[in-house]
């Protein structure tokens, strides 16, 4: 990277081992956004930290990945309690438009020529200016209730408001997709949620220590929350410097590769469900089951397996728990070599799924998308390889990729990736090391941060900590690779049919958070109603 471009530009620059950190104030945001585009950089998070009480200031921090590099930039930013204003650099980076919204949401940070103000995180009923990863809320305030109609994008005349969701027979999770429409052809999206936001990193911030946030951490999705409390556990393990034992790397390594396991195969089996194909739903998800099991043999739970903490891992894998995984991949290696030979004979499903959906190589760079998504769209990322993690660095292995960029390449992408996890868990077992599973961990010291990431089952995790001085982080920011992969599914919608949606927005493998409204259309009278939460009890 030509850091002489930068440095031109911004107040200071420093180096460290992994990050490049660029100081600068708010009128340069957007030109060094430029400058890091044009140089390759992926944009991946942008999130805010409370220094009011140090220094009335509040700190944006834009996330960037150099991927040629093997390194991460952070570029920050101070803004004055006084003048929490800055441009959007939306212009510049489509991405960013969600990561905007939300830092205005919980900071209260206003981003001008932003192309869509309205509220993604904070429900419809939280009152004007009270902004909750502030510090000056307290994390159990329950602030009065307001009513305001939800912000939902209108429709131009002549199009008409198709609604899928919250609750939604092919979806495996409530989520509101609003699909705008001109007869059967969808011509614009519009998605609400975060309606029962949990404040997850509000609470780690204010009252748990660093060794009970695993257990939270593990909590943040419902099918592969062990990414989570790895990415999690990383980040502090890289602020503290912290070196865990090698035995630990491989046991963590070893679960990520089994909840990929156990996620593709929830996917396919949806994905079949979708499309009517309930005979291949049944038979990926008994394929599925023996991970589950093996799961539980070993850490006493199915999913959430509790078993991360700062400084390694809990548990340790006996030798007859490695025997029983050998067998049972190779058991599900000969099953989905079956069922992918099911699906590509199969005329239907190639019907259903080629040609859909189809997100290209430059939009899905535009949007900055991660995992199958953006491997189905030939983009060669994954953070196993280009920022190894946990054992990765010492196994061998192969990403797969598509051009196609439609529904089918996306099945294939994670077809194949169910066959690459079993090697590398055949890798793990051959080379798992003798030793410790943890090391002790002393006091951390205030003001480090750290990045981590995870490849998780839908793509590139992001964990960032910022150490503080009360034995819990002082800032704790997540971003899920649905998060990325959501925005570009208004590029994937526009021109499908309305009976495509389903699966359209099934192939990104979403990850929802629950919601308790929906809408209704009253066909005589031609008018909608959203719900609230007390109408819906009455319903």
């Amino acid at each position: 990277m030509e850091k002489n471009l930068i440095a031109n530009v911004a107040e200071k620059i420093e180096t460290t081992e992994e990050n490049l950190v660029i100081h600068a104030n708010p009128s340069q945001i957007k030109e060094i956004a430029k400058i890091l585009i044009m140089q390759g950089a992926r944009f991946v998070h942008l999130t805010a930290i409370d220094f009011i009480n140090q220094r009335n200031q509040i700190e944006l921090n834009y996330f960037f990945s150099l991927i040629k590099d093997g390194m991460n930039v952070i570029v920050k930013t101070p803004l004055e309690q006084s003048e929490l204003s800055i441009s959007s650099i939306s212009e510049v980076i489509p991405a960013v438009i969600w990561a905007e919204r939300e830092c205005n949401d919980l900071f209260g940070i206003k981003f001008e020529g932003h192309p869509d103000p309205r509220r993604l995180v904070l429900p419809d009923n939280w009152p004007e200016g009270v902004h909750p990863l502030r510090k000056s809320f307290s994390y159990n305030t329950k602030p009065p209730e307001t009513k305001q109609p939800p912000p939902l994008k209108k429709p131009e005349e002549g199009k008409t408001v198709i609604p899928i969701g919250p609750f939604y027979p092919s979806l495996e999770e409530p989520a509101y997709f609003r699909l705008i429409v001109e007869g059967e052809e969808i011509v614009d999206f519009d998605y609400r949620g975060f309606y029962v936001h949990r404040g997850i990193e509000k609470l780690a911030e204010s009252a748990l220590n660093y060794q009970q946030i695993p257990f939270l951490a593990e909590r943040i999705c419902g099918i592969c929350g062990f990414v989570h409390s790895c990415a999690y556990c990383q980040a502090v393990e890289k602020a503290a410097n912290i070196e865990i034992p090698l035995r630990a790397k491989f046991i963590r390594s070893m679960f990520l590769e089994l909840e990929r396991l156990h996620s593709h195969l929830l996917w396919v089996g949806l994905a079949a469900h979708i499309v009517g194909f309930d005979t291949l739903f049944m038979q990926a998800w008994r394929i599925r089951e023996p991970v589950m099991y093996i799961c539980e043999i070993i850490t006493g739970n199915r999913k959430t397996y509790g078993i991360n903490i700062v400084g390694g891992v809990t548990i340790d894998v006996q030798p007859e728990h490695l025997k029983d995984i050998e067998k049972i991949i190779g058991e599900i290696e000969k099953e989905v070599i079956e069922l992918r030979e099911i699906i590509l004979d199969d005329e239907v499903i190639q019907l259903r799924f080629k040609n859909v959906g189809i997100l290209k190589h430059d939009d899905a760079k535009k949007y900055f998308v991660c995992g199958p998504v953006a491997r189905a769209s030939g983009i060669n990322i994954d953070m196993r390889v280009n920022f190894p993690y946990a054992a990765y660095s010492m196994l061998n292995l192969r990403v797969p990729l598509n051009k196609t960029g439609d529904v089918w390449a996306r099945t294939l992408v994670r077809l194949d990736e169910i066959l690459v996890s079993i090697n590398i868990l055949r890798q793990i077992i051959e080379n798992m090391p003798e030793g410790q599973t943890s090391v002790k961990v002393s006091k951390i010291e205030p003001w480090k941060e750290a990045i981590s990431y995870i490849e998780a089952p839908r793509g590139q995790l992001f964990h960032y900590v910022m150490t503080g001085p009360d034995g819990r982080p002082y800032r704790w920011s997540v971003r899920a690779p649905s998060y990325q992969n959501y925005q570009a599914l208004s590029v994937m919608l526009k021109g499908s049919s309305i009976a495509d949606a389903p699966l359209i927005i099934g192939s990104i493998d979403p990850c929802f958070s629950c919601t308790e409204r929906y809408e209704v259309i009253d066909l005589k009278k031609n008018s909608v109603k959203v719900y609230t939460p007390e109408e819906l009890k009455n319903v």
